[in-house]
Order: structure tokens, then sequence, then C-alpha cells
């Protein structure tokens, strides 16, 4: 995984800015329904996305929450005095407190199954009856956009998905959440050229390909082939599912 304490400063530039969270914050609130409430966003990172949900719904008190000093630094410095540092498998709030909880972009950096179970199990336990839990899901997946340049990693090893939509739906329905629709979003600013994935190969943004492995120095080499090299091919469109938590009776 990479350190987001050392691409916090460099984040946002990389994955779409403003207009990617634009589009986040735009499909999020789809699904969340109208009125006051309290929405608590899981993962924030650099609260890129968290501040566009909190100005574009007035009516909702947002929190944010992430687990890397880094990134609390940057989303405290847009929402002052509405995020704190918490890692999602053990959220520091009561049962029953929001009436909203996203995460997104976040379960699929996740090896482990039983992490992805606690991080469900915990935006679940916090979310109140007829709240809405919203996350991202297939995240991998919707990077692989029929390119030249995914017909060139299609071989390469890859980590289970441990964000697929069933699993999370699993998840959700174990913890006593039910199915409340999906959206999706562009990846604005997303869309890979043959330049920026071998960079990305050479820092270990894939993790089955470490930095200097001559598998990932073999797949570089062949991006480098292609056409083309600093034309980005078409943005990835992320997949949003929601889970109602039933009220009683």
């Amino acid at each position: 995984m990479l350190d987001y304490d050392k691409e916090a400063d460099a984040y946002d530039a990389s994955r779409g800015g403003e207009a990617r969270a634009a589009a986040a914050a735009e499909a999020v609130l789809g699904l969340v329904p109208d009125g006051p409430g309290h929405l608590l966003d899981v993962a924030c990172g650099t609260g890129i996305v968290t501040r566009r949900l909190a100005a574009d719904r007035p009516a909702l008190r947002v929190t944010g929450a992430d687990l890397t000093p880094a990134m609390v630094r940057m989303a405290g410095a847009r929402l002052p005095g509405a995020v704190v540092r918490a890692d999602s498998r053990r959220l520091p709030f009561r049962t029953d407190t929001f009436h909203a909880v996203t995460s997104i972009w976040l379960l699929h950096l996740l090896d482990d199954a039983e992490d992805v179970r606690a991080i469900v199990a915990e935006c679940a336990r916090v979310l109140r009856p007829g709240g809405v839990y919203v996350t991202t899901v297939d995240k991998a997946a919707a990077h692989d956009v029929g390119s030249d340049v995914d017909a060139v990693l299609a071989t390469r090893p890859r980590r289970p998905a441990q964000d697929a939509a069933p699993t999370v739906t699993a998840h959700a329905l174990r913890h006593g959440l039910r199915p409340a629709g999906g959206t999706a979003f562009p990846g604005i600013g997303q869309g890979r050229s043959p330049r920026t994935t071998i960079t990305d190969l050479r820092r270990g943004w894939f993790t089955r390909l470490p930095p200097g492995e001559p598998r990932t120095e073999d797949f570089a080499a062949r991006l480098a082939r292609l056409p083309d090299q600093d034309r980005p091919r078409p943005d990835p469109v992320f997949a949003l599912r929601a889970y109602r938590k039933p009220t009683p009776g």
C-alpha cells in the first residue's frame, strides 16, 4: 500500500482535483436523503470531497475521519473543527449517531477481508435507523476501460478485490443493512497515459508489482512502446452503492 503520509501533499492534484471531487460529492448526495442531519465521511483523506458534501448540502452537519496524520491535517484545514483522527475499524462514535455514513475510495485499499467486514460493521453501528451508508465498490475494475494501456497490463498479478459489490453487499446484509440503490460518477482526470502508468508502476502503485522487480520493468518497457505516451486514455467510471439501516417495526 502507498504511504499516504507521503502522498498527502500531491494526492489531490494526482487524482483529478476539484473536478473529480465535485463529481463524487454530487453522486454521493444523490443517494443521501434530503433534510437536516449528521453525515460521517470515513477515510476522508484530504477532505476535498468532504468539504463539498458540507458545502453542497448545508442542512447536513459533516464530520470527517481519517487515520493518516497528514491527511487529517489537510482535511482539518478545509473543515476546521470537523475532522478527527480515527481508525475506521474502531470508530470513536456512539451507536446510532449519524443519519448518513460514507466511505469513498477506502475498501479497495484493504487486503484483509476481516478489515473490510469490520469497517462495514462499524459504519452500520454508528448509523441511525433509517440512515444510509454509501460506499464505492469495484474500484480497481473501474480503471480497466478497454484501452491499449489496459491491454498491456491485462496479465499483471492482481490481489482479490475486497470491495467487490457482492462482497460489500454480503457484509452489509450481515450487519443489518439493506440495499438502497446505487449510481456512478466519472473519475475526472484519472485516465491513464502510458507515461504516467510507467511512473505509477515504478512507485509501487500496482501492489503486486514491487518497484525494481524484473516483471515491473517488463511491463514498463511494453508501455513505453505504445503510441501517444502523454495522451490520457478514457477516465474510469466509479460505482457507488447505498445501504439503508431499517427502522424498528
